[in-house]
């Protein structure tokens, strides 16, 4: 019989969710744009940058999701660590070329030590976003759903990065991003939003009943990596490892898809063509995880990485506007439902009370692994990218469409590792 939620973590979810991904959409699809525009960054400050963030998260994550289990609380991890995480974008407000010019005064290039600074504050960011995210709001979520209801709850979950990239679109639309102090008011609204959230959580947030794990500290923390617990879970990990390499393929285009769409497109109103695609991408996600609570793993699998690779091609292939769209839609459906799919199976089989411990693990095969190997894979099929003058005289390099053909690529290798194992109950069950 399927458990029913309450209204109250129905809010907490969309809440915490959505205000959590603005964050990180942010800081994964905008800080890019932010150190290219302003700081004049290369596709190598790009992958330097995103592979920092993704070190930071894990170790965040592996250690204050075993210190949330080892407590026994998420509800002080989430909303302190939101109320930090707000304060630290709004440090971001004090990255202007002046300031830097005024503090670094030696300094050979003012841009430079501002993508350095930019990379340092984006870890710290990323240790308060992580703790609150990461590590404890996903591990509440575990412990607050169950297998009858984990799809629906995921799928609302897995839709939020979608909803997010929608409302972040629409409020830059207010913005000149060629201009720093659009940067000084977005990282202040986001910043205050971000903190106000998370006074609210004290609210609304039901702590889950979690009696405090007896192991020692450190054995919490390195429990999602001990060869036991690798054996004892074989089926886990399995879905981890295919989890790694929906990841990567993500990570190859997503660093560069804005400046892609702008830069390379030429879309300047591209939110006007992005926009419909997030929407009707935000109800397929949110309609798939009741798929896979009905039909399983395998049956809902098939279809959202289909849709993904499809995709793919049509972005490798095309230009037009209205195919662009098309391979949009299908890109991001398939990208946010997978997510879906595979987090609440990977949900289903973390061991009860452990989730915490767990965490780590999971972000290492969402974060870590596919935040190094992702843009540096897109780094490099960007190599020989064509590149422009700007206006002040400096260059900046063009993304083109390999990067679409290079995320089809491990994609291709997922679905083939993925088919090869299919009747094998001990990995897939």
């Amino acid at each position: 019989m399927k458990t029913k939620l309450s209204p109250k973590f129905w809010l907490a979810l969309t809440l915490f969710s959505l205000v959590g991904q603005i964050a990180w959409v942010v800081e994964n699809m905008y800080f890019n744009v932010f150190i290219y525009k302003i700081f004049n960054a290369s596709a190598s400050d790009i992958s330097a940058m995103v592979g920092a963030s993704a070190v930071a998260a894990t170790l965040t994550t592996i250690f204050i999701g075993a210190l949330s289990d080892k407590i026994g609380k998420r509800k002080l991890f989430i909303c302190g660590g939101y109320i930090l995480w707000g304060i630290s974008i709004l440090s971001f407000t004090l990255l202007k070329i002046d300031i830097i010019d005024s503090l670094f005064p030696m300094a050979v290039s003012a841009a430079s030590v501002g993508v350095t600074l930019v990379i340092v504050l984006d870890c710290a960011m990323t240790f308060f976003g992580s703790s609150a995210n990461d590590a404890a709001f996903n591990a509440w979520l575990t412990d607050s759903t169950d297998s009858s209801n984990r799809g629906g709850a995921e799928g609302i979950n897995a839709m939020m990065p979608l909803v997010a990239i929608l409302a972040v679109f629409g409020g830059f639309m207010a913005f000149d991003l060629d201009k720093a102090q659009s940067w000084t008011y977005i990282f202040a609204i986001i910043g205050t939003v971000v903190i106000a959230v998370g006074i609210l959580g004290f609210f609304i947030i039901k702590e889950p009943a979690l009696t405090p794990t007896n192991q020692p500290y450190f054995k919490t923390v390195v429990h999602g990596f001990l060869p036991s617990t690798i054996k004892n879970n074989v089926s886990l990990y399995f879905y981890l490892v295919c989890f790694i390499l929906f990841n990567i393929s993500i990570q190859i285009f997503m660093p560069y898809l804005i400046l892609y769409y702008e830069v390379s497109l030429k879309m300047e109103n591209y939110v006007f063509i992005m926009a419909p695609a997030i929407i009707l991408a935000s109800v397929v996600t949110a309609f798939w995880g009741k798929v896979y609570d009905k039909k399983g793993f395998s049956f809902a699998c098939i279809f959202s990485l289909s849709a993904l690779c499809i995709g793919y091609i049509l972005l490798f292939l095309f230009k037009n506007t209205a195919l662009v769209f098309v391979g949009s839609l299908l890109m991001m459906c398939g990208y946010l439902a997978s997510m879906a799919v595979f987090g609440a199976k990977i949900r289903d089989l973390t061991p009860l009370g452990q989730s915490g411990m767990f965490q780590g693990v999971r972000i290492f095969s969402q974060v870590l692994v596919p935040g190094v190997v992702g843009p540096f894979i897109g780094k490099t099929v960007l190599a020989n990218a064509e590149t422009i003058v700007n206006s002040d005289g400096t260059t900046s390099f063009v993304p083109n469409e390999s990067i679409f053909i290079a995320a089809l690529a491990v994609a291709a290798v997922l679905a083939l590792l993925m088919l090869v194992f299919r009747k094998n109950k001990a990995l897939t069950k």
